[in-house]
């Protein structure tokens, strides 16, 4: 960690502040995205081994955010966005976030291992190492790629939902991924945009402190663009069909404007208008990769009634 100050004095932690430790929204989207990647696998799974493996997938999404906040504690006493989590806020010690994230990075491994195969635990473990070590210690800290190649851990839950049923990985788990790893950026950026200097002040270098506001509007349309595409060969496959198609559609229509708004804003406008199509941008993108994945589960339905797929 690096020496930026601005730690809270230590308080008595509570129950509530250790689950906040485990980011509990994040998990709540890799849990969705990893039950929609075992549900619309081909091979079916036994429900009782199905829920244990989301429920130690969910673990180690826990055990990944532990660690995030134990590493970036210096970071986010200065943003604003971040500075009530427990560590900075001094409701959790670092040591404690440490040994919780680790602990429950252990349990989650070794529990999946068990519960399903050793392929969908090894792709767990791989995903909270890449997560706690290749993204908080080293990408966040020394490159404005972190987003883009730091997406990579929140895009393997449903490949890893889908290696619990199937033990491997095919075309469909890969897309999923590249689904959410394509969506990212955008995502972050729009977010990076209105957040203004929080990142400056914690030294973080996000797009927005090291290419500036124009360049990050520009790469947020780039990757909106490339996204698209993915989204639609999704649909075309054994996941997809006629109804996911058109949702498909319809999303990327709906986020390729919101990236050409952005793209066509002049900085001081932006900010004049507290950075409202911004705002509105990163909400929406909150959305699309819900939808997109509720519109997978939906087709899986359709298809057991014999009204869905290709």
């Amino acid at each position: 960690m690096s020496d930026i100050q601005g730690y809270s004095q230590p308080t008595e932690a509570q129950f509530g502040d250790y689950v906040a430790l485990l980011k509990p929204r994040v998990m709540s989207l890799v849990v969705f995205t990893a039950l929609v990647g075992l549900l619309v696998a081909p091979v079916g799974v036994h429900p009782v081994i199905g829920f244990a493996s989301i429920l130690f997938i969910a673990l180690g999404a826990g055990a990944s955010g532990a660690l995030n906040m134990w590493w970036d504690a210096d970071i986010d006493a200065v943003m604003r966005r971040t500075m009530g989590r427990p560590v900075p806020a001094g409701k959790v010690q670092a040591g404690e976030a440490l040994a919780v994230g680790l602990s429950l990075s252990g349990i989650a491994v070794v529990m999946l291992a068990l519960a399903s195969n050793l392929f969908a635990a090894g792709l767990l473990a791989f995903t909270i190492f890449f997560y706690a070590v290749v993204y908080s210690m080293w990408l966040k800290r020394s490159t404005p790629q972190n987003i883009v190649i730091g997406g990579a851990a929140g895009a393997f839950p449903p490949m890893i939902g889908w290696a619990v049923a199937t033990g491997g990985v095919w075309i469909e788990s890969v897309l999923m991924f590249m689904l959410i790893f394509m969506w990212t950026p955008p995502h972050f950026w729009a977010l990076a945009l209105f957040m203004k200097e929080d990142y400056h002040t914690a030294g973080v270098p996000m797009l927005t402190v090291t290419h500036g506001r124009k360049e990050t509007r520009r790469q947020i349309l780039i990757y909106t663009v490339l996204l698209a595409p993915i989204g639609i060969w999704a649909a075309l496959t054994s996941i997809g069909g006629p109804f996911t198609l058109a949702v498909t559609v319809v999303l990327n229509a709906i986020f390729l404007k919101g990236a050409w708004d952005i793209y066509r804003r002049d900085e001081t406008v932006a900010e004049g208008d507290k950075y409202l199509v911004e705002k509105k941008v990163f909400k929406f993108s909150l959305a699309y990769l819900f939808v997109h994945f509720t519109a997978f589960l939906v087709e899986a339905v359709l298809k057991t009634y014999g009204m869905g797929g290709w």
